[in-house]
């Protein structure tokens, strides 16, 4: 086994090394999610953890973990009575994004279940992490089903697998350690909650930070061993501390003052539920506990409140992570333990506030230069740039809406998601097929039906049913699947006349908030002027798109041939990338065309490109006023899409019935 980094190596990251200490001291804090971006010490950290988590007493030889002395009674190894018991290291287990189903929760052997009634059953990673670290790295990028999976076990605190009849149950609680990159996109609401701590992580500015950063990973590197055991004492010493926090755990004191600020805070933060006022709780108790306190203090619900609140409080994708610290602080000393003095009102500008100490470990650097809480204002009014006659500065994005869905036509294969229809190893069954390979959803009644004409040849004459491996069949399922949502955006003065690039922006910044709970990829052309350019290649950091789009300038004429034709490139390039992911154009117009030589029998041919190679379309008609030309529906036409108004775009909208994109390459749909 590789020798790991040692824990106390980790060059700052405090708030990061806090969070993961306070899950080892207390486990029903509930894990901890990391997000940062790449080469920030996020797995490292965590692999480190496990080497200093206590060791566990397990019932000798049971594949599930259980406990000597509460034995799990529906343990599939079980019944354990008076089996010794053993001790062994915790032990973290990895969650490979790609994993399948049956590795994540275990597989029967259908076919000995089917022909024989034996349940041979083995055990997935969730019966491998009971008890332990289950540690799933780029979590976001988890597939959906799996992810129902793990908010299934977390929720019940137990694995269930049930194939055509046969069932196995076993205990599967676990500590679930999720470390993520933002720019590949966000998490789904459910999932996200059941993380009780969230830490956001940076690589730090400072140079000499950097040098020792790169100084000990060279080190390591060099020898492992060596380079280990000269950190041993400082492992020993968090080892023990860890130890000694779980003992004093039980007798800290939750008073009914710091009760009273965890939920005046969780209330003034406006947080769903009441999951967040429970893992405050146990965060806090757990901070006093590291520092060696039987009471909690104002500092450590704090502290709690800025681990365990910011991933829960209301707020859009692109809004900036954290919490407002100035609230916060207001709302704790409102609510704190009130002085006897004369003067009941305090002084805003006195000293003696909550420091917001680590229980023991120094405040994470870098993280006070950040004021997430602060709004940041634009100009609404168009102003005259620098860049010419008719250009104009950014208009601000209206506010965002639910949309209507938009969809790809026919059945794809492609990357998981929300949008299209698409065949998945998961979802509703719609038919069967002879399996490729290992038989993993049998379709029960399509193999009955397989094996029932050869009954009589295979000398079964009375009741039963002799099936052999050529009679099984593997079940179809249909899902949804991911898209490429390319947006394709006219910044051209007409529509910036009247002030409409903001509804125009806010509606765009919507169907980004779409295509983000979606889980597509996206990108982003814009034409104006004299011509078109890829403002964003296509990403999954939708969040990316948004700030470009924000920054979008306008004016001048509207080359709509020119974005048609720099969206086709795009989308050829994109289809030798990434075959399988279908691709839905949405452009955002008002179907004008002004600039070089036939610019409406240029944007007519552009079109035409698109239609010929099926390419779900979709024209957001930005016209507006009491005299409408009907160019953007022309233009739908041309593209073999249809055509929706910025109104009923909006979901909400009784009028607008958006419906599926009608594609017009038949050849390219694929038979369900």
């Amino acid at each position: 086994m590789a020798t790991p980094y040692p824990f106390t190596a980790v060059v700052g990251q405090d708030d990061l090394r806090l969070a993961l200490l306070l899950n080892a001291v207390s486990p029903a804090v509930g894990g901890v999610l990391v997000r940062g971006e790449k080469g920030t010490a996020k797995s490292t950290a965590v692999r480190a953890l496990s080497v200093l988590m206590p060791s566990v007493d397990v019932v000798a030889g049971c594949r599930f973990s259980c406990a000597p002395q509460a034995p799990d009674p529906q343990c599939p190894d079980g019944p354990h009575e008076e089996t010794p018991g053993v001790q062994r290291a915790a032990r973290t287990v990895e969650l490979p994004v790609g994993a399948s189903e049956d590795r994540l929760v275990g597989a029967l052997d259908i076919e000995r279940a089917l022909a024989e009634g034996v349940k041979a059953f083995e055990p997935g990673l969730l019966a491998d992490a009971h008890r332990g670290i289950l540690y799933v790295d780029e979590v976001n990028l988890l597939h959906d089903h799996l992810v129902d999976l793990l908010l299934d076990a977390a929720a019940m605190g137990a694995s269930y697998v049930e194939r055509e009849g046969v069932s196995v149950r076993h205990a599967a609680r676990f500590l679930l350690v999720g470390t993520m990159n933002p720019e590949e996109g966000e998490l789904r609401p459910q999932l996200l909650d059941r993380f009780g701590l969230t830490v956001e992580v940076a690589a730090s500015r400072e140079p000499q930070q950097r040098v020792e950063v790169v100084k000990r990973r060279l080190a390591y590197d060099d020898d492992p061993e060596g380079f280990a055991g000269r950190w041993a004492d400082e492992e020993n010493d968090v080892r023990a501390r860890i130890v000694a926090a779980r003992e004093l755990l039980p007798h800290v004191l939750l008073g009914d003052d710091a009760l009273t600020q965890i939920a005046a805070t969780c209330a003034a933060f406006e947080v769903d539920g009441m999951r967040a006022d429970i893992v405050m709780a146990r965060t806090a108790t757990a901070l006093a506990a590291w520092a060696g306190r039987t009471e909690v203090l104002s500092e450590d619900v704090r502290q709690a409140a800025l681990l365990a609140l910011p991933h829960r409080r209301r707020r859009n994708p692109f809004d900036a992570p954290g919490l407002d610290e100035d609230k916060l602080d207001e709302t704790l000393d409102e609510f704190g333990p009130q002085d006897d003095g004369p003067d009941p009102e305090p002084d805003p500008d006195g000293p003696g506030g909550p420091d917001g100490g680590g229980g023991g470990l120094p405040p994470q650097g870098g993280d006070g230069d950040s004021s997430p809480g602060e709004p940041q204002e634009q100009e609404e009014a168009p102003a005259q740039a620098p860049g010419g006659p008719g250009e104009q500065r950014a208009v601000s994005a209206g506010e965002p809406f639910r949309t209507k869905m938009l969809s790809v036509p026919g059945l794809g294969d492609g990357a998981a998601g929300r949008r299209s229809r698409a065949r998945t190893e998961h979802g509703r069954t719609t038919g069967s097929t002879r399996p490729r390979g290992t038989l993993t959803k049998l379709h029960l009644a399509a193999t009955v039906q397989a094996a029932a004409p050869h009954q009589r040849a295979r000398g079964r004459s009375g009741p039963g049913l002799v099936v052999r491996r050529d009679d099984l069949r593997q079940a179809t399922r249909e899902g949804r699947e991911g898209n490429l949502v390319l947006f394709v955006v006219d910044a051209s003065g007409s529509m910036a006349a009247r002030q409409r690039m903001g509804a125009v922006k806010g509606a765009v910044l919507s169907l980004l908030l779409d295509a983000y709970q979606r889980r597509d990829k996206v990108g982003l052309v814009t034409f104006r002027g004299t011509g078109a350019e890829v403002a964003l290649p296509p990403t999954s950091s939708v969040d990316a798109a948004a700030a470009r789009l924000e920054s979008l300038p306008t004016g001048g004429r509207t080359p709509l041939a020119a974005g048609l034709l720099k969206a086709h490139e795009v989308l050829r390039v994109e289809r030798l990338r990434d075959p399988a992911r279908r691709p839905l154009m949405v452009v955002v117009t008002d179907g004008r065309a002004t600039g070089g030589p036939e610019p409406v029998q240029l944007a007519g041919r552009a079109a035409g490109l698109h239609a010929a190679e099926g390419t779900a379309s979709v024209v957001v008609d930005c016209e507006t006023g009491m005299v409408r030309l009907g160019l953007a529906g022309q233009l739908a036409g041309r593209l073999g899409g249809s055509a929706v108004t910025l109104d009923e775009l909006r979901a909400e909208s009784i009028t607008g019935l958006v419906k599926d994109v009608q594609g017009t390459n038949q050849t390219r749909r694929r038979a369900a």
